[in-house]
């Protein structure tokens, strides 16, 4: 995360779970309307502090810590905290029902905590936090140009919680950049400079960075910034060097050697337990057409080895991934395969994938071998996402754009930035991000 960004998600989180303990003892006080004593108070801070572990984590699956979220606020955070806070006291519920050891079944007081904490939280984010300096608006100032910059321009001015105001754009053809740039710093005064160093022009009208530094300015890279913001890879940067500085197959040995154990320990349950579903399922798809349980799918995985990915039919038939010339299949969705597809049951078989080493759980959806021939043909360095393994989820799947059964250049090309994103900053933790999203996205059947 961009520096200029941590602090900001630090003091949410640090003041969600204040406000979290505060509205505990409030609701106590409403449902007697008595000062809750300090035993009666303890006796209930100890199973909830649990469950403030379990709150902050929904927080997070619905993007309220996430910068990209804090910036771009696609949904009104009122909206998404009651929502999430429904989920936390549902939760709840569920806790203090099947773990009675703590001797107490606070009903009411879990109606009351809705409405309190979803009050207190909210006034916090929307009143308070903006007033302890972690929102304050720093002037900028942007040295760059291309569509990278423009776009990331327009949504730092956009975003009502950015972390900086532009105070203006400096363009990099000016023949009188250096001077430009001198000028607009005693203008502006900005604590800010988010410069593009990938052009030569702009890194040139730099040549004494120590006087700004002095000035107390810090500088960004704008391509930096603009992955933080918008969680991919420009593919503009990418070229050789790029390429030789952010991404190896090898300097990530002790993680490869952590995630897939983390794939066995996970996929062996899930596929042993997923067995009871398939006579049901295999009953359903037989009643409708007569046709294939499963299909056999050819895929291109790590090291660009061809692999057999199976998945429950959910289609007319199995074209292969042969599209024709109009790159489009011929095959339709059936009803019973819009189903299996709205719940993820067509993908169950692939944790035996999983298991064998084909499949990661997170990684870049795998392709089939005549789109990966086109699309390498049309969009440079798309071999780069074959250096690792495949994914049944992965950060494009959240976020990128999709080509369902068919020939997608520009929608590839979107997907193959989120997948140079995940290369290039692939960690446990990321994958602990993209775990979440993912079972928010199946909870809420979103991204179909």
């Amino acid at each position: 995360m961009t520096p200029a960004l941590r602090p900001r998600t630090l003091g949410l989180f640090v003041g969600d779970l204040l406000f979290f303990t505060f509205s505990l003892w409030l609701s106590l006080y409403l449902r007697t309307f008595e000062v809750p004593s300090g035993q009666l108070f303890l006796a209930h801070l100890l199973p909830f502090s649990l469950l403030f572990i379990v709150w902050l984590g929904v927080f997070f699956i619905a993007g309220l810590y996430e910068s990209r979220s804090i910036i771009l606020e696609r949904r009104a955070i009122s909206v998404t905290l009651l929502m999430a806070q429904l989920a936390n006291v549902v939760i709840a519920a569920l806790f203090f029902s099947f773990i009675p050891i703590f001797g107490i079944a606070p009903k009411t007081l879990l109606v009351i905590y809705l409405i309190v904490s979803f009050v207190l939280v909210l006034l916090w984010r929307v009143a308070l936090f903006p007033q302890i300096g972690f929102r304050r608006k720093e002037q900028a100032l942007v040295v760059g140009g291309g569509p990278e910059v423009s776009e990331l321009v327009e949504a730092l001015r956009a975003a009502r919680h950015a972390p900086t105001s532009i105070a203006n754009v400096l363009d990099p053809h000016s023949a009188t950049l250096q001077t430009d740039i001198r000028h607009a710093v005693v203008e502006y005064r900005p604590r800010f400079i988010i410069a593009d160093f990938t052009d030569h022009r702009v890194l040139t009208a730099f040549p004494n960075l120590y006087n700004y530094l002095s000035q107390g300015i810090r500088f960004f890279d704008a391509l930096s910034l603009y992955e933080e913001v918008f969680g991919r890879v420009p593919l503009s940067v990418i070229d050789q060097e790029w390429l030789a500085r952010n991404v190896s197959r090898y300097s990530h040995t002790l993680y490869d050697t952590f995630k897939r154990a983390m794939d066995i320990v996970v996929s062996i349950p899930a596929a042993i337990i997923s067995l009871v579903a398939y006579p049901f399922i295999a009953l359903a798809i037989k009643l409708e057409d007569g046709g294939d349980v499963l299909i056999s799918l050819p895929r291109i995985g790590e090291g660009d080895q061809v692999f057999n990915l199976y998945k429950f039919r959910s289609m007319s038939g199995n074209d292969l991934g042969v599209y024709g010339q109009d790159g489009v299949s011929k095959l339709h969705v059936t009803r019973v395969g819009k189903f299996l597809r709205i719940t993820r049951l067509d993908e169950i078989p692939q944790l035996w994938s999983v298991i064998k080493g084909d499949l990661s759980l997170i990684g870049p959806r795998p392709e089939t071998p005549p789109l990966v021939a086109q699309y390498e043909q049309e969009i440079p360095f798309y071999g780069v996402r074959h250096l690792i393994k495949p994914g049944l989820s992965g950060w494009a799947q959240l976020y990128g754009q999709h080509a369902h059964h068919g020939l997608g250049v520009e929608e590839t090309r979107n997907k193959l930035s989120y997948d140079l994103y995940y290369i290039k900053h692939r960690s446990l933790t990321l994958d602990a991000v993209v775990i979440l999203k993912t079972i928010k996205k199946l909870l809420t059947r979103s991204g179909v």
